[in-house]
């Protein structure tokens, strides 16, 4: 497979994609997610990353971020992975292993977009929004707990405040 050419320190938004080892449907129950969470909570009060919107689904994740200049977003990725996965192969018991006998949470690589306009973090917004009703999972985005729709549409007792686009 060819390393995808990542491009730091453009001062853009980022939509970063990673998926589940194996499309394995990781985060299809609560206590997951909120792990997955509490380690977003800490990336990005570690290294002063906005959160300008995500979704969580059942198999990948998809983020909006707006990383400070002079950092490496995939190696931050890297990191934020792996301390949730250490914390993810603790509490289940079906996690798939690589051929090295390795646990696996997630695909080794992540898809990484810069968004150069507002007009694309909004579309890059949306488009982690309507995830899941594309995927079926819900009817509207409404009815869906694990994604950034509800903080913008002003909902209370929201799981994961965001930053919100002040870029």
């Amino acid at each position: 497979m060819p390393k995808l050419k990542h491009y730091d320190n453009l001062g853009t938004a980022r939509f970063i994609t990673f998926s589940c080892y194996q499309n394995r449907n990781y985060f299809s129950d609560k206590n997951s997610i909120l792990i997955f969470l509490k380690h977003l909570k800490k990336f990005r009060a570690d290294y002063v990353v906005k959160v300008l919107g995500y979704v969580i689904m059942p198999d990948h994740i998809h983020l909006v971020l707006y990383p400070p200049d002079g950092v490496k977003l995939g190696v931050l990725i890297g990191q934020l992975k792996g301390r949730c996965s250490r914390e993810l192969i603790e509490l289940r018991n079906d996690i798939s292993h690589r051929a090295n006998g390795q646990p696996a949470i997630w695909q080794r690589r992540c898809y990484d977009h810069n968004c150069r306009t507002l007009d694309i973090v909004i579309e890059k917004i949306n488009y982690c929004h309507l995830n899941p009703v594309k995927r079926g999972l819900v009817q509207t985005p409404s009815d869906y707990n694990w994604s950034s729709y509800r903080w913008y549409e002003g909902y209370k007792n929201i799981v994961f405040e965001i930053d919100g686009i002040e870029l």
